[in-house]
């Protein structure tokens, strides 16, 4: 892997397991992890995080330097991509081939690529609850950052998939964990009471992260061998800055929607880890829409979906006058 690479995993197929439906209050939330405070009930002043240990700090300034070298580079960028990176219907069906029905992991075995076969449409059928949680030593300031950063980010995944994608503290499905090194101790409880019954492969991931992966999500369905996902769990570092977290949070969130693989070819996307853009680009939103559509079912095959797919794409790029259309 190239020095100051980004590289960030979603493993929304490693595993799907049964995940039984349950109202966590906040009087239940794990321990060490601060719910995202109710808007009607203002929360008292918290305490001041202790101060970071050396490790955390060492990643801290390791991300910041990255950050900085990325940028420098002419990544990471935050436009849409305009008109230097065209594509077109062809490109796009090929894309969301690729990034939502191509397998990235095999079920069920941790980080270890498939062979790349295409596998079936994931993605939610039921309301997505959103929750931003909070280790301990995640500071005041950053807690008002980062949720605002997931709400607004929310809304739009609602408006762009136009399904019910909301922020939540009543029975959350969709839980963002916003943890720093220190925090990572007993991330096996806090995973646990999340998702009773996770395999060890998927927990094994979120507690031996290292530092080439800033931030991953991994998302479960509701009955053994089924596509429709019901629950995920986001794990981002909270030692990083404000962009390198804001792209966590844009590409995890979305990845746990079902857009699960990455593409060297997908361009301008946030789906290839090239790590020349850091944002969702219009081209993400287009695969989001696919992915959403009615005309598409959870569990249809590639062979099912792709025709479909296809008329999808040619009637999206056609709405989009700044993007070229035809054969790629």
């Amino acid at each position: 892997m190239p020095a100051g690479r980004l590289l960030r995993f979603c493993a929304a197929a490693l595993s799907l397991v049964a995940v039984a439906a349950c109202e966590m209050p906040e009087a239940d939330a794990p321990p060490g992890v601060k719910p995202r405070a109710r808007p009607d009930r203002p929360a008292e002043a918290p305490a001041p995080p202790p101060a970071p240990s050396e490790r955390s700090a060492e990643l801290a300034s390791y991300y910041a330097r990255l950050e900085r070298d990325l940028v420098g580079q002419g990544l990471l960028r935050t436009d849409d991509g305009g008109t230097d990176a065209p594509f077109t219907d062809t490109q796009l069906a090929r894309n969301f081939e690729r990034i939502a029905l191509a397998e990235e992991y095999e079920r069920g075995a941790g980080l270890r690529p498939s062979a790349g076969a295409l596998g079936r449409i994931k993605r939610w059928d039921q309301p997505v609850r959103v929750e931003a949680m909070f280790g301990a030593s995640v500071g005041a300031d950053q807690v008002r950052r980062e949720t605002g950063t997931l709400s607004r980010y929310v809304e739009r995944m609602a408006r762009v998939t136009d399904h019910s994608i909301s922020m939540s503290d009543r029975d959350p499905n969709f839980h963002v964990m916003f943890l720093s090194e220190d925090d990572r101790a007993d991330i096996g409880d806090r995973v646990r009471a999340i998702v009773p019954g996770i395999d060890p492969a998927s927990l094994a991931v979120l507690e031996t992260l290292p530092r080439e992966i800033h931030c991953l999500v991994i998302a479960f369905s509701d009955s053994p061998g089924s596509y429709d996902y019901g629950r995920a769990i986001a794990l981002v570092r909270a030692e990083h800055p404000e962009l390198l977290m804001k792209s966590c949070i844009h590409e995890e969130v979305a990845q746990g929607l079902g857009l699960a693989n990455d593409s060297p070819r997908a361009r301008p996307s946030i789906f290839n880890d090239d790590d020349e853009f850091a944002l969702l680009t219009p081209h993400d939103e287009m695969l989001l829409r696919i992915l959403y559509d009615p005309r598409l079912e959870v569990g249809m095959t590639a062979e099912e979906a792709m025709p479909i797919v296809r008329d999808i794409a040619a009637d999206l790029v056609a709405e989009r006058p700044s993007v070229a259309a035809g054969p790629s």
